[in-house]
């Protein structure tokens, strides 16, 4: 299966990225590991939130391993 990250606004609807910002590293759609798609996240979380993502879950295939987790930064 492949690791795919869902993007979602405050009140949980569906944010592209991709099309807020027109950043071609953000229009990822799938990572080989867990790992890899975690590592992404790490590295792009500011540019995600700048493009009006408030939370990300990550997704193995269909299944949702974890979510609504948020993208803001602590406090």
């Amino acid at each position: 299966m492949a690791w795919t990250w869902r993007y979602e606004a405050e009140g949980g609807a569906p944010v592209d990225p991709a099309e807020a910002l027109a950043v071609e590293a953000l229009a990822v759609e799938a990572f080989p590991t867990q790992a890899d798609a975690e590592t992404w996240l790490g590295e792009n979380w500011r540019e995600l939130r700048h493009a009006g993502v408030f939370q990300v879950s990550l997704l193995d295939g269909e299944r949702v391993v974890y979510g609504g987790m948020s993208l803001s930064a602590p406090d």
